[in-house]
């Protein structure tokens, strides 16, 4: 597993919250502007929570938070090569959303399974930067 992505409202709160009851440490934020989004990564033990507060209603995250309020947004799995991941799953018929990676933070490149395909589950592809 790559992290735990949970959808918040307020990213400095959050952030303060994970840091203080959890002695979690900041480990990266940064700003997505294409995908609408700030995200703050946190240590969590040897796991990582991507905390994400979008930067606008009309975004992914803030549809969901619209509709389903603060929590647990997607899973994200670690890959070797994700180009050649999402072509065995889209040989296997399993629905994607991105049919190619894109940007994703700290220069990894990311795609995202539907969860009509992982039993409900919104689940990201990580290629770390570099791979």
């Amino acid at each position: 597993m790559d992290h735990l992505g949970i959808a918040v409202e307020g990213l400095d709160a959050a952030v303060a919250r994970y840091r203080d009851s959890f002695d979690m440490d900041l480990l990266h934020r940064e700003v997505r502007a294409d995908d609408g989004v700030e995200t703050a990564l946190m240590a969590a033990g040897e796991d990582r929570i991507e905390l994400l507060s979008p930067l606008r209603a009309d975004t992914p995250v803030g549809r969901f938070l619209a509709r389903r309020g603060p929590g647990i947004h997607h899973v994200a799995y670690l890959v070797s090569d994700i180009d050649a991941t999402l072509a065995d799953l889209a040989g296997r018929d399993v629905e994607l959303i991105d049919t190619a990676a894109r940007p994703g933070i700290r220069d990894t490149r990311v795609a995202f399974l539907h969860p009509r395909a992982t039993g409900g589950v919104l689940t990201e592809l990580v290629e770390a930067a570099g791979a």
